[in-house]
C-alpha cells in the first residue's frame, strides 16, 4: 500500500547534523569499551596472564564485555557505512533512519542493559564500571541520540518509506559494489522463482530440498563460489559469498545452508590439503559433483571438540575408524564427511585429533547408510529441516590413508580453526537473510490484515517492531559484510566474525519473534510461514559456536 508519510511528523535530527553527531558518540562508546576491557582484565588476569578460572568465576561480566565491544564494532561499521554512503551522494532519508534509530537505541542499550538473551542483560557495573565510567559516556552527543535518535516519529517515518518500496527487498542502500548487488538480483530471482513459492512445503513434510534444485546451484556456481579458478571454481570473494547465503536463506535457510558444508570441505583442503587432495576433490566440490558433510560433534562433548572420543586407528595403509558424532547435517545424502577423529589414543585433548575426507556411498530413502562399518539415525527438529540432522555410529568403518587431510597427523583441530572465521562469516549471513524474511513476511501480514477499520501496519507499535527489523538487519549486515572484506583482504578476522555471528543470530530471533507476534494467533498456525522462519531462526544462536561459547571467544580475544 503506497504511503507517502506525510502525516508522520518528521525526526528531530537533521540529516546534516546526523553524522557529526554519531561519530562523536561513537568516540564515547569506543573510550567505553577500551576502559571495560582494561577493568575486566585487572580482574581475570593472573601473573600477566588470563586465567581461565578467573574468566569462569566471572563469566558473566566476561560475557558482558563481549557484547558491549561486539555493540561498538556494530556501531563502528554502521558510521563508516553511513560516511561511504555520504561521500557517493547516496545517504538519503531511509538510510539516515536507519542510522539514526540503529545509535539511539544501541546507545540506550549499552547505558541500561544489553539483551543477552531474554533473561540476562549485559550491565556496565556487571563489567565493575563505576558511576564516574559510566556517566564519561554520557557526552551531549550521545545524549541526543538518547533522546532523538530512536524514537516514535522516527521509527514511523521509516515505515512510511518502507511501504512505498515492494515489501520484498532491502531497505536502504547496502553499500556494495554493482558486481555485488547484480550477484544479489541474480540470486534473489532465483530464490523468488524456485524456493519461495515450495519452502514451506518443504518444511511441513520434513523432506528433503529436491536433488532438481540442489543441481540448479550447482549450475549457478553455489557450491564453488570461492573456490579458485584453477581448482574448478568461481574464485569469488567471501563477501559475494555472504551476498549469496543471504538470499538464498531469506527463502528458506535449509537451501542458503547447503553451501556451509561446501564451503567447510573446500576451506579445509585449500587450508590443509596436498595438492593431490586439491586437485582431486575441490573440482567435484565445486560443480555439486561430490556433496560434503562436517562430522565434528559427539555426543556430550558439544563445543569442547577437544575431548572427542571417536577413534581412527591406522590399518595397514588404511584407517578403521569407531565412535559415535551427532548433529550430522545433510549427512544420509553426502558422498564424502569431513571426519574429525583422535589417531593418538594417548591424548586427551585436541593434539591428538587428525581430519579426514571419508568417502562414502550416497544414500537413499531406503537405505540411507548403505556402507559396511557406518550406521545411521535421523534426529526430528523443529526447523532448519531441509538437508535432515543424524546420529552417526562407526563400527570398523573404512577410510583410505590418502584421504588423512594434509597427510599427516595431529592437525585435525587446527586445521577446522581456520575453516571457522569463514563458517562464521557464512552463518552471519544466513542470519540476515533469515531475518530479512521475517520482516518481509511481518510487513506483508500488517498491510493485509485490518484491526479495527485499519491495517494493522498503521498501529504504531506494529509499526515500531517492523522499523526496529529494518535498523538491525542494516547493522547486522555491515558488521557481517566488514568481516566478509577482512578476510578476503587476507587479515585475521576471527573476532569480527565471531562478533557478526553472536549479532546475527539474535537480530534473526528477534526479528522472527516480532513478524510472528505481529500475525498474532494466526503466526501460532502451522499453515502460516512465519511459524516455520522462527523455528529456523531459533538454530542460529545454537550452531557454528553456541552464542555462550561465541561470547567466550570474543572476550578471550579482547582481554588477551
Amino acid at each position: 500500500m503506497p504511503h507517502d508519510g506525510q502525516d508522520i511528523p518528521r525526526p528531530a535530527i537533521r540529516i546534516d547534523a546526523l553524522l557529526p553527531t554519531t561519530g562523536a558518540a561513537l568516540a564515547a562508546v569506543e573510550a567505553l569499551v577500551s576502559t571495560a576491557t582494561e577493568t575486566l582484565r585487572g580482574a581475570v588476569t593472573r601473573d600477566g596472564r588470563v586465567n581461565a578460572t578467573a574468566l569462569q568465576e566471572h563469566q558473566h561480566a566476561v560475557h558482558a564485555l563481549a557484547w558491549l565491544a561486539t555493540y561498538g564494532a556494530a556501531l563502528r561499521q554502521m558510521q563508516g557505512w553511513a560516511e561511504r554512503l555520504e561521500a557517493e551522494g547516496r545517504f538519503g532519508e531511509t538510510e539516515a533512519l536507519l542510522h539514526q534509530i540503529a545509535f539511539g537505541e544501541y546507545l540506550a542499550q549499552i547505558a541500561g542493559g544489553i539483551p543477552m538473551s531474554q533473561g540476562e542483560a549485559a550491565r556496565l557495573a556487571d563489567i565493575g564500571l563505576d558511576t564516574q565510567a559510566q556517566r564519561a559516556l554520557l557526552t551531549p552527543e550521545v545524549e541526543t541520540l538518547l533522546r532523538s535518535g530512536n524514537t516514535d516519529a522516527a521509527r514511523r517515518r521509516l515505515v512510511a518509506l518502507m511501504r512505498d518500496g515492494d515489501g520484498r527487498a532491502t531497505v536502504g542502500a547496502t553499500g556494495l559494489d554493482d558486481e555485488l548487488e547484480m550477484i544479489r538480483d541474480q540470486f534473489r530471482r532465483f530464490t523468488e522463482d524456485r524456493i519461495v513459492p515450495h519452502a514451506h512445503g518443504w518444511h511441513m513434510r520434513d523432506e528433503l530440498i529436491p536433488m532438481e534444485i540442489i543441481e540448479e546451484m550447482a549450475e549457478l556456481g553455489v557450491f564453488g563460489l570461492t573456490i579458485p579458478e584453477e581448482f574448478g571454481g568461481l574464485g569469488m570473494s567471501k563477501a559475494s559469498m555472504c551476498v549469496v547465503s543471504e538470499e538464498l536463506s531469506r527463502g528458506y535457510i535449509g537451501v542458503g545452508s547447503l553451501g556451509t558444508r561446501s564451503e567447510i570441505a573446500a576451506e579445509l583442503i585449500l587450508c590443509g590439503g596436498t595438492e593431490d587432495q586439491k586437485a582431486r576433490w575441490l573440482p567435484a566440490i565445486a560443480s555439486g559433483e561430490t556433496l560434503p558433510t562436517a562430522v565434528f560433534t559427539e555426543p556430550n562433548t558439544g563445543s569442547d571438540l577437544g575431548s572427542l572420543r571417536t577413534r581412527a586407528v591406522r590399518d595397514g595403509d588404511d584407517y578403521v575408524v569407531t565412535g559415535a558424532k551427532t548433529w550430522i547435517t545433510h549427512a544420509a545424502r553426502a558422498d564424502v564427511m569431513t571426519l574429525l577423529a583422535r589417531t593418538d589414543p594417548a591424548s586427551d585433548d585436541y593434539k591428538g585429533l587428525s581430519m579426514f575426507l571419508a568417502e562414502k556411498t550416497r544414500g537413499t530413502d531406503a537405505m540411507p547408510f548403505p556402507d559396511d562399518g557406518i550406521s545411521g539415525g535421523e534426529i526430528e527438529v523443529l526447523g532448519y529441516r531441509g538437508m535432515k540432522e543424524y546420529e552417526l555410529g562407526f563400527d570398523g568403518f573404512r577410510v583410505e590413508g590418502a584421504n588423512l587431510l594434509g597427510a599427516q597427523e595431529g592437525q585435525g583441530f587446527k586445521q577446522l580453526m581456520q575453516t571457522f572465521e569463514s563458517a562464521r562469516i557464512q552463518t552471519a549471513a544466513r542470519a540476515i537473510g533469515v531475518a530479512q524474511n521475517a520482516m518481509e513476511l511481518g510487513m506483508s501480514y500488517a498491510e493485509s490484515r485490518k484491526q479495527f477499520g485499519q491495517p494493522l501496519i498503521a498501529f504504531p507499535r506494529v509499526a515500531g517492531k517492523l522499523a526496529m527489523m529494518a535498523a538491525e538487519i542494516m547493522v547486522a549486515r555491515q558488521l557481517t559484510y566488514h568481516s566478509a572484506f577482512e578476510k578476503d583482504a587476507e587479515r585475521r578476522c576471527d573476532l569480527e566474525a565471531g562478533m557478526a555471528k553472536l549479532l546475527g543470530a539474535r537480530v534473526a530471533w528477534s526479528a522472527a519473534d516480532n513478524a510472528l507476534q505481529i500475525h498474532g494467533g494466526n503466526g501460532f498456525a502451522l499453515e502460516y510461514d512465519i511459524s516455520r522462519v522462527l523455528c529456523d531462526a531459533r538454530i542460529l544462536n545454537i550452531f557454528e559456536g553456541a552464542a555462550e561459547i561465541q561470547a567466550q571467544v570474543i572476550a578471550r580475544r579482547l582481554l588477551g
